[in-house]
């Protein structure tokens, strides 16, 4: 059985996701500091076309769900 290259990321991405949920804005942060380096060291050795657009999805997605973040961190620090 062949194992996924991006299943940690993958991985990596859900628990963010879960951070963000739980508002836990410096655990989420952390990790998705470590996703990224994840898909930095793939993006190095990326050959394939493949490959480069399924980084091009998870760095987009990383962005967003740092805009998330953003916004937690806003929320935390904002009382009305």
């Amino acid at each position: 059985m062949e194992i996924n290259k991006f299943d940690q990321v993958k991985s990596g991405v859900q628990e963010i996701i879960d951070f963000i949920a739980k508002k836990n804005a410096k655990e989420a942060n952390n990790k998705l500091v470590a996703v990224s380096e994840e898909l930095d060291e793939l993006l190095d050795f990326a050959e394939e076309d493949e490959d480069l657009i399924e980084i091009s999805r998870y760095q987009v997605l990383l962005n967003q769900l740092h805009q998330r973040i953003v916004g937690l961190n806003g929320q935390a620090t904002t009382s009305i």
